[in-house]
């Protein structure tokens, strides 16, 4: 399943900027940036679980907030790109 995930993380103190780099760096383990806090990820539902409760450890619930959007097994009808960046399929092969 395709899953967004968004987050924004108050980064006034060194803390949260701390918080910030966690949190990223969990979601780039797990899918592709797509904008700055904007994250499109293929999971199962056992990652999904994972990820949600590892993001939900790092962040301040005082503070920050994340969002998931489950956009299920047949994603690509419910997405539209337009502008600069180019789309990708997060099915397709990455080259690193």
């Amino acid at each position: 399943m395709l899953v967004l995930i968004t987050y924004d993380v108050d980064t006034t103190d060194a803390a949260g900027r701390r918080r910030l780099r966690q949190i990223a760096k969990q979601c780039v383990n797990y899918g592709q940036r797509v904008q700055c806090s904007v994250f499109e990820c293929s999971l199962d539902a056992a990652q999904y679980r994972s990820l949600q409760a590892k993001l939900c450890g790092l962040m301040d619930p005082e503070k920050d907030s994340l969002r998931f959007y489950n956009l299920g097994n047949h994603y690509e009808r419910k997405i539209e790109h337009f502008g600069v960046k180019e789309g990708y399929l997060p099915t397709d092969t990455l080259i690193l």
